[in-house]
C-alpha cells in the first residue's frame, strides 16, 4: 500500500477499502466519456484487477481517481483518471500522475501508457509523449458500434 501527501493537504492512497464507490461510479460511469457503456460491476471488477489510486482531500472526501493495470515488472496501463471538477485547475492530476509514475519505475516499470483525447498537456509535464512508433501498436477493439444519427433535415 502506498500513501503520499501533497503540499495542499491532500492525499494520495492505494488502500481498496478507502474508495467511495459511489463518488467513483459518478465520475467513471456519468461523467467521462471514455467508459460509455460500461456498469457499475464491470467498473467495481477493473477497479479489482487493478492499481487504484484515490485522491483525498483533507477533509477525507475522495477528489479523484486513478487505476493502473500492470505486471508490476515490465508494463503498466494508467488509465481512468479523473479529478472532481471543484477540485481541478490546481496541479493535482500532474502530482498524482508524477507520483504514480515514480513508483511504477521504482518497481522497474519502463513503459507506461496512456491514451487522452483532451489532457496531453498534463501529461507531456511529467515525461509522457506521442508513441515513437505507433505503426507497432494494433488493438481488438469489441465494443459495439454506436451509429451517430444524422441531424434532422429542415422541410424544404
Amino acid at each position: 500500500m502506498s500513501t503520499r501527501t501533497h503540499e495542499a493537504g491532500y492525499v494520495l492512497d492505494t488502500d481498496p477499502a478507502r474508495l467511495d464507490l459511489d463518488a467513483v461510479e459518478q465520475w467513471l460511469l456519468r461523467e467521462a466519456y471514455w467508459t460509455s457503456g460500461r456498469d457499475r460491476e464491470v467498473m467495481v471488477r477493473s477497479l479489482a484487477g487493478s492499481t487504484v489510486y484515490g485522491l483525498y482531500a483533507a477533509s477525507g472526501a475522495q477528489v479523484g481517481v486513478f487505476r493502473v493495470v500492470t505486471d508490476g515488472a515490465t508494463f503498466a496501463w494508467l488509465c481512468d483518471v479523473f479529478i472532481d471538477t471543484a477540485h481541478r485547475g490546481h496541479g493535482l492530476a500532474q502530482w498524482a500522475v508524477a507520483v504514480i509514475r515514480d513508483e511504477l519505475q521504482a518497481l522497474g516499470v519502463r513503459r507506461i501508457i496512456l491514451a487522452t483525447a483532451d489532457a496531453h498537456g498534463v501529461y507531456a509535464k511529467v515525461g509522457f509523449a506521442p508513441m515513437a512508433r505507433p505503426e507497432r501498436w494494433m488493438e481488438l477493439d469489441t465494443r459495439p458500434v454506436i451509429p451517430t444519427i444524422a441531424p434532422r433535415q429542415a422541410a424544404a
